[in-house]
């Protein structure tokens, strides 16, 4: 009788013997399993795809091998194909002569028949700017007109191409501000990229998409903060072109506004580079034409700049100055 109860007592325990030993082997299973990173793609060089998300919700740049630098600089290309560099600011303001225009005073630069284009920039000391940039061609003739309003002359820079086609051409810039608020203008009648060769913005965006906005339409186009710059190019199919150009950070905060008439607008199309230093940077277009008046408008990044995420501190916070 005991020996039976013993053979019955071993059989009971020994299959509780081999299930857990089974569960111990496959927990050994699992805790070898390795899960891929949330928001993960295919490695990049500093170990994430370029535009991937991370934990933290900033974007990641593609970056060289080493630490980043937070100066460097790289230029987006448009998805529709690629977009010609052109000469810097500063490098515009070495090789051209400036002069300053005071307050309530206007200053006139012609040149010669053969110029196609010319470049015009403005800036202050990091005061407020209001100017009126106008094409003279011949006696009582304005075929283009631009109001520019600028919050900082000096931290976003006026720099627009003004097309010049045929004689009797002249750019004149009138400081409409008091006396005391003068402005430095610079006219480049050499409108190149980085290899010396022409640019013509036509060429540079003939590939990138256009968006048609109707008369009294309003596009607004936001950027990240990662973007420094943008291209924007206004033209029509002939007719007359009426537009404001409003670069805006925060609700109803106007950085830069310009206001553009052209005569016609196929054969002056407005480019223009706004600056857009910060974060919550929006670019609207307004076609104050009416209805019977579109336009086409493109609007591309130009230059985008590695920010340093220590400067932003924790969430995105950043404490004035």
């Amino acid at each position: 009788m005991k020996i039976s109860c013993n053979l019955l007592a071993l059989s009971i325990i020994q299959p509780l013997v081999l299930v857990t030993h089974g569960f111990v082997a496959n927990t050994g299973s699992h805790s070898t399993f390795t899960s891929r990173p949330l928001y993960s793609t295919a490695p990049h060089a500093n170990g994430n795809a370029p535009g991937t998300v991370v934990p933290g919700g900033r974007p990641v740049f593609p970056t060289t091998t080493g630490s980043p630098d937070i100066n460097q600089s790289w230029k987006v290309e448009p998805t529709a194909g690629p977009v010609k560099d052109m000469l810097s600011k500063d490098v515009l303001w070495e090789k051209a002569n400036a002069v300053i225009i005071q307050g309530s005073s206007l200053r006139t630069c012609s040149f010669d028949e053969s110029v196609a284009r010319v470049q015009v920039l403005l800036r202050s000391e990091g005061r407020p700017l209001n100017s009126n940039v106008e094409l003279w061609q011949g006696p009582d003739n304005c075929p283009q007109k631009v109001n520019v309003y600028l919050e900082d002359g000096g931290m976003r820079q006026f720099r627009a191409i003004i097309e010049t086609p045929r004689a009797s051409n002249a750019v004149c810039i009138r400081n409409t501000a008091p006396m005391e608020f003068p402005l430095t203008a610079c006219v480049d009648s050499d409108v190149e990229d980085v290899n010396g060769n022409l640019a013509n913005p036509r060429e540079m965006l003939a590939q990138c998409k256009s968006k048609i906005v109707q008369g009294g339409a309003v596009n607004t186009t936001p950027f990240p903060p990662a973007v420094s710059s943008v291209m924007i190019l206004l033209q029509t199919d002939g007719r007359p072109l009426n537009a404001r150009i409003e670069l805006l950070q925060g609700p109803n905060n106007n950085k830069q506004v310009m206001e553009v008439y052209i005569e016609d607008g196929s054969d002056r199309p407005f480019f223009a580079i706004v600056d857009t230093p910060g974060s919550g940077n929006v670019v609207r277009i307004v076609n104050t034409s009416t209805v019977e008046f579109p336009m086409n408008a493109i609007v591309e990044a130009y230059e985008t700049t590695l920010q340093q995420d220590a400067s932003y501190g924790d969430q995105g916070m950043v404490w004035s100055e």
